[in-house]
């Protein structure tokens, strides 16, 4: 330790400026992305929230946890607790599952270091696929379900 003097002191009187609104913590029953063996992240390709549903079914048979592209949470199509990337989480489960994302250098940054990486988008060019173990160029709509169905 150093010589510094401590010295005790109160708090100023509440000047009134603010006020504790609410604590609101998200519950599921599925893993935290952060912690997850297997995500499935969506994007901006799947046109909006309902067609989230069809990623919830397919981590559901895998036991994932369900992830999403800055684009799609500034969409509006999920809360952006569920964003990946430089501004949101970051991830490296054993099995990403990107679909319908681009692959912007914002979302590479938070899954860049997962094991093995499975995209499925209908864009041959998409960046997505240079950082792929796996890609299948193919409509998400009509891919998705059909993987679902035989895992």
């Amino acid at each position: 330790g150093g010589s510094a003097c401590v010295e005790p002191c109160s708090a100023g009187a509440d000047a009134g400026l603010t006020q504790w609104v609410s604590d609101e913590v998200v519950k599921s029953d599925r893993p935290e992305i952060t912690a997850a063996d297997v995500v499935v992240a969506g994007g901006r390709g799947l046109k909006n929230g309902e067609n989230f549903e069809m990623l919830y079914k397919l981590a559901d048979k895998v036991n994932g946890a369900v992830g999403a592209s800055r684009a799609a949470v500034d969409a509006g199509y999920v809360p952006n607790d569920m964003q990946i990337g430089q501004t949101g989480k970051v991830c490296a489960p054993n099995l990403y599952v990107a679909v319908g994302i681009s692959g912007a250098i914002q979302h590479l940054a938070g899954m860049k270091d997962s094991k093995c990486i499975v995209s499925i988008n209908k864009d041959p060019e998409a960046p997505i696929f240079q950082v792929s173990d796996y890609g299948l160029e193919a409509d998400l709509f009509n891919a998705v379900p059909e993987l679902t169905e035989k895992i």
